[in-house]
């Protein structure tokens, strides 16, 4: 082709036509031009086609991954009912005849509260589009600001559980040490204790003092305020799933 468009100007030339020649001049410029643009606009069709794809196989990802976080979110609230409701019906034994506690498993019970919960999603898809930039690959605008709203009510809801976890570990576990035998509640988890202790302790004492009753309290709002942050970010996973999910 080349060849062929460098005889005709020769030929141009040799019959000393030079209005032919700069007419044929700024025809040749303009065909490279339109070439030019040509293999520019195809060049740029094969770039949105990879990142298209690119960005329905990220969609694809999240959608995977905060569809396992939803089950494991669930798994995580029904333990938090499941806590809260054994710190209510302690409150419930709080001034009670012994008779009446006897009714109720206490030892069931502490072993419950003393489960701090918690919330562990897999994030490895996240982490890596924010790491490595690829986030920006994602067209819609929606589903960027719920994945910043995520990444924030996540941290929040890390801290809710940290807050029932100090809790347990620096007021619960330290009351009961001295108050009650931790070898009795300890038999419902991995020591699995088939007798209780032999030591002498009136285990009904706590249920007539106001500091565990104020411990109890306490442990109850910070698990609340916990079950609250959880239903909040089922809203957002949801919201996510719906914004990722094969259109």
């Amino acid at each position: 082709m080349i060849k062929f468009f460098r005889r005709i100007r020769k030929s141009i030339l040799m019959e000393n036509k030079t209005g032919k020649y700069f007419k044929y001049a700024i025809g040749e410029i303009a065909l490279v031009v339109i070439g030019i643009l040509i293999a520019l606009q195809i060049n740029t069709w094969n770039e949105n086609r990879k990142e298209k794809l690119e960005e329905n196989f990220i969609l694809q990802n999240i959608n995977d991954e905060f569809s396992e976080s939803k089950k494991i979110l669930k798994a995580t609230q029904l333990e938090s009912v499941a806590i809260k409701n054994a710190g209510f019906l302690i409150m419930d034994l709080f001034g009670k005849p012994e008779a009446i506690i006897n009714q109720r498993n206490a030892d069931s019970l502490l072993f419950m509260v003393l489960e701090s919960g918690e919330f562990r999603p897999n994030e490895n898809t996240i982490s890596d589009l924010i790491q490595s930039g690829r986030l920006k690959l994602l067209q819609n605008k929606k589903l960027k600001t719920l994945l910043y709203q995520w990444q924030k009510d996540l941290k929040s809801l890390t801290v809710s559980f940290n807050r029932v976890e100090l809790k347990v570990d620096n007021e619960l576990i330290p009351y009961l040490s001295k108050n009650y035998a931790l070898r009795d509640i300890d038999k419902y988890g991995n020591l699995n204790w088939k007798k209780n202790s032999t030591l002498q302790i009136d285990k009904y004492e706590i249920f007539n003092d106001i500091e565990f009753e104020n411990i109890t309290d306490d442990y109850l709002y910070r698990v609340i305020s916990a079950e609250i942050k959880l239903n909040e970010i089922e809203n957002v996973i949801d919201a996510i799933l719906t914004e990722t999910k094969y259109k």
